[in-house]
């Protein structure tokens, strides 16, 4: 049995395509089985929801009467800097950019109140922005300060571009040490007092297509609220790691850059983040549909919560310091459970991650598919697999001379 994504398509111009999420495949998959399932289903849709750092939104703002160049300038966006390094009058805002005057971690643990999530999130309201600029002028752009207001519905592109998002399973975060930590995961109690995770698991884009059979370059996908795509690979994308006999990765492996107007999204997908003594982030929505173009492809995404693994990391010493120990495994299941046991203690847990919202984004997928409003992309280029010898490589340290 094998499908196209253009016969695929041809259904759904017919509204006869059968779409499910995939939590409603699982099911499926075990009442039909694997071969009947991948012959009536067309599409599954994914989800996830949570803090997404390594994104941002490139905007060009429109000239001035008479012109100044912003780039090579100073340009505040509600008191939050945007970088300026590109042209005359495109900047970019970066989700976890700070105002000059806040006072980070100078008061223990910092608030991180207000930050680049905030005004990408307010932007994507309709919210006027205060632009503040200052520029050293040139013959042909000779105004050297600007205050004024922006808003999304008159700048001439607001684009949001994110570098690296929809993270393919992540560690689960606890503390070891005697006090409590302040961390990108969250608050951590001391001494194993809770422990924090931040994936969608079985609804999670990237564990439903684990060896990116069908995600790649050019996917049409749904973020923060609107149509975007897949640009490339996300940063720090490694595909070989730790995974289990169903190719699932037992540790964080792909990542997806995205791409997509931020005219179009809603800002309940596009939500400013702050992380008490760490600093500013965006929680982002990202729906992936997948289209089961074989039994493998159904089989993949008929994982459970039971089938993914994360490791269990110290945030206190262990990821700090790059130490390659783990406390051990946990199943997503466990972890939903609400209670895992570490080192022979019985710890709480909670999800950064909006397993509910996931659920959401999944089904408002599935219905635009459903309507004939979403059509299935072909990659243009695939995800780079096991097989490209591709790894995440850190910073290799040399001193200073």
């Amino acid at each position: 049995m094998a499908k196209t994504i253009a016969e695929i398509n041809e259904k759904i111009k017919k509204g006869q395509a059968v779409v499910v999420n995939a939590e409603e495949i699982i099911e499926l998959a075990k009442k039909k089985g694997i071969t009947q399932a991948a012959r009536e289903v067309d599409v599954v849709t994914t989800g996830t929801f949570g803090p997404m750092c390594s994104s941002g939104a490139y905007f060009n703002v429109g000239h001035t009467k008479p012109r100044i160049k912003l780039g090579g300038g100073k340009v505040y966006l509600n008191d939050v800097p945007v970088y300026t390094g590109i042209a005359a009058m495109d900047v970019f805002l970066g989700a976890t950019a700070l105002p000059d005057d806040d006072p980070k971690n100078r008061m223990y643990p910092g608030e991180f109140r207000y930050g680049g999530g905030h005004v990408i999130e307010e932007m994507v309201a309709g919210k006027d922005i205060r632009l503040i600029a200052s520029a050293y002028g040139t013959d042909c752009y000779p105004r050297k300060k600007l205050e004024t207001l922006i808003n999304i519905n008159d700048v001439n592109e607001a684009v949001l571009f994110n570098m690296r998002n929809a993270y393919q399973n992540y560690n689960v975060a606890v503390n070891l040490s005697d006090h409590t930590i302040y961390t990108y995961m969250g608050v951590l109690k001391a001494g194993l007092g809770n422990a924090n995770y931040s994936t969608s698991g079985q609804l999670s884009p990237l564990l439903n297509d684990p060896h990116y059979k069908t995600i790649g370059v050019g996917t049409r996908i749904f973020l923060g609220g609107g149509i975007g795509y897949v640009a490339w690979q996300g940063t720090q994308y490694n595909p070989n790691v730790l995974r289990g006999d169903n190719g699932v990765p037992k540790r964080g492996a792909g990542t997806l850059a995205v791409i997509g107007n931020l005219k179009q999204m809603k800002p309940q997908w596009l939500v400013g983040t702050s992380f008490l003594g760490y600093g500013c982030t965006l929680t982002v929505g990202i729906g992936v549909p997948i289209p089961v173009l074989s039994e493998e492809i159904l089989r993949y995404t008929a994982v459970t919560d039971s089938d993914i693994f994360a490791p269990i990391v110290d945030y206190s010493e262990a990821y700090p310091e790059r130490k390659p120990d783990i406390l051990g495994e946990v199943s997503y299941a466990d972890l939903k459970s609400g209670e895992i046991k570490v080192q022979g203690k019985e710890v709480p847990t909670s999800s950064l991650s909006g397993y509910f919202k996931a659920l959401e984004i999944a089904n408002i997928l599935k219905d635009w598919i459903k309507k004939g409003d979403f059509l299935l992309t072909d990659p243009v280029a695939p995800l780079p697999g096991v097989e490209s010898g591709i790894t995440f490589k850190p910073l290799n340290e040399r001193p200073i001379l």
